[in-house]
């Protein structure tokens, strides 16, 4: 990839920007923050990594800087600002939450947006169970929350969208897009068209074990497809080492899938035999480790990523809020205890969600002219709730022609849609 140039100012050496980072292999082992650095992604498309913290991605236009998730605490996001500093002094306009973690937007006041912006339901779900998952955060991670000022509340967006959004940042046009339910029933992932470079979340993994505490495990393979019809030539991955090229992004997507789809099947596997929680976690771990045993914080998520696979397999849709006591019963579960019930209760706050009213949009400041401005495309609402067609959306999202007339009838089963999901059907040139 070429070295490009922001406002006169040479982008980071490219030799420099391959320094090994500290391996480790849970992130409570590693020191935050540490071997800090920014690695260009594609044109205007950066990415920081620091170890034991999740990326932080830049987007960077004429009229200012889109910041792409935050850092876990104020402290370690303004580091991550110092060296974008090193590229660029251009304000930071806006930052979009892929979703409502404590590792990605706890700290995010330290970047000081002018607008934040995340999904509709990454909002329900930081009303719903903020509180307790930056509660939960800080008791599994000490070392890198420990600098996150304490009575620190959940994160509000200034705005929140449905499904997708055009923003103009000034010569750089950059999408954002809740193609649905994966990590979280909320994620968003932002598409840079001119540089072929797709910020993915933690929908996407290169080098850790994916976190699935809150995940949809049925759905998420049909996010993955849908981001790899993008066809990136660069993805940035929830934490770790950016995929660069589309091989790598090929790899990540496909890896990602093979983890996702090896921990739902485990665990609907036992669950079909009868087995309890305990076994189930052995079993899964036994059917995993082969291939993920050596990615970061393949040990430490595993407990919460079979919890969630046992209880969907149960039918269980919502995730449920993972609380200290919850966290606690786990353990006791998994060492044999009576631990959490072997068919979870619904969760009346978590399932039947309230329905907030429509966000009032940002203030006028004045000088509107010179914010950039976002276009709010929302998806169709077909009675019969199903999704469109892979092949409908993927021709729309990509900018291919358009598909012929009716050829946007949905042939999706009606039993793998979500009411929940929002799909982008055509994202306007």
């Amino acid at each position: 990839m070429n070295s490009q140039q922001i406002d006169g100012v040479p982008d980071i050496d490219r030799q420099n920007s391959e320094a090994v980072m500290a391996t480790y292999k849970n992130t409570k082992d590693a020191i935050p923050g540490e071997n800090g650095r920014l690695e260009e992604m594609g044109r205007n498309c950066y990415v920081y990594q620091s170890d034991g913290c999740a990326n932080t991605g830049f987007v960077i236009g004429e009229r200012g800087v889109l910041v792409i998730d935050g850092q876990p605490t104020p402290a370690l996001s303004q580091t991550a600002l110092e060296k974008l500093r090193e590229v660029t002094d251009k304000p930071v306009k806006l930052l979009v939450l892929t979703h409502f973690h404590a590792d990605v937007s706890a700290g995010i006041s330290g970047f000081e947006p002018g607008e934040i912006i995340a999904s509709d339901l990454t909002r329900r779900m930081s009303d719903t169970r903020g509180k307790q998952e930056i509660q939960v955060a800080r008791s599994r991670f000490e070392n890198v929350f420990g600098g996150l000022p304490h009575g620190t509340p959940p994160v509000v967006p200034s705005m929140t969208i449905a499904s997708s959004m055009s923003i103009d940042l000034g010569g750089c046009e950059v999408r954002l897009m809740h193609l649905g339910r994966a990590h979280t029933m909320g994620d968003l992932v932002v598409w840079v068209p001119q540089s072929g470079v797709l910020f993915a979340g933690d929908v996407v993994q290169t080098e850790a074990a994916p976190y699935c505490g809150d995940a949809h495990l049925a759905d998420w393979p049909r996010a993955l497809d849908r981001i790899a019809a993008f066809r990136p030539s660069a993805l940035m991955p929830g934490r770790g080492k950016p995929a660069q090229g589309a091989a790598a992004v090929s790899t990540a997507i496909e890896n990602t899938r093979e983890f996702v789809t090896g921990l739902r099947d485990a665990a609907a596997a036992c669950v079909e035999g009868s087995m309890g929680l305990k076994d189930t976690f052995e079993a899964v771990k036994d059917a995993l480790s082969p291939q993920f045993s050596g990615r970061t914080d393949f040990e430490e998520h595993l407990p919460f990523n079979v919890a969630r696979a046992y209880d969907e397999a149960l039918g269980l849709d919502q995730p449920q809020i993972w609380t200290l006591e919850r966290c606690a019963d786990l353990t006791d579960a998994l060492a044999g205890g009576s631990g959490i019930p072997a068919v979870p209760e619904p969760d009346s706050e978590a399932d039947q969600p309230a329905v907030h009213p429509e966000d009032n949009p940002p203030e006028d400041s004045g000088n509107q002219a010179q914010e950039p401005q976002g276009t709010l495309e929302t998806a169709s609402e077909d009675p019969s709730g199903e999704l469109v067609s892979d092949d409908v959306f993927a021709q729309s999202l990509l900018g291919d022609e358009q598909p012929s007339e009716g050829s946007s009838d949905a042939e999706t089963s009606g039993t793998e849609a979500v009411e929940d999901e929002k799909v982008l059907e055509d994202a306007r040139q």
